[in-house]
């Protein structure tokens, strides 16, 4: 029976999957408060604002560990 060949995990850098999610709640929470604040507040969901923010701010530090990842991805693709 033949060998099959080894296949290796996918490594993407993963620095422009952190910053595509911090831009992707900045951009919905400014288009939700521009737009459809007066639509929010009478239907009391104001809180969706404050899941944008949280969304925007806990991304930074996804984005330190993302960052990390990336720069030990770096290293194990040179030690290679």
């Amino acid at each position: 029976m033949p060998e099959e060949p080894q296949i290796e995990p996918l490594d993407p850098p993963m620095v422009p999957f952190a910053v595509a999610g911090i831009v992707a709640w900045a951009v919905v929470g400014l288009v939700l408060l521009v737009f459809f604040r007066d639509w929010l507040t009478d239907r009391g969901h104001e809180n969706w604002l404050w899941t944008c923010l949280a969304g925007f701010l806990v991304g930074f530090p996804g984005l330190a560990v993302m960052l990390r990842h990336d720069a030990n991805r770096r290293r194990r693709r040179g030690a290679a």
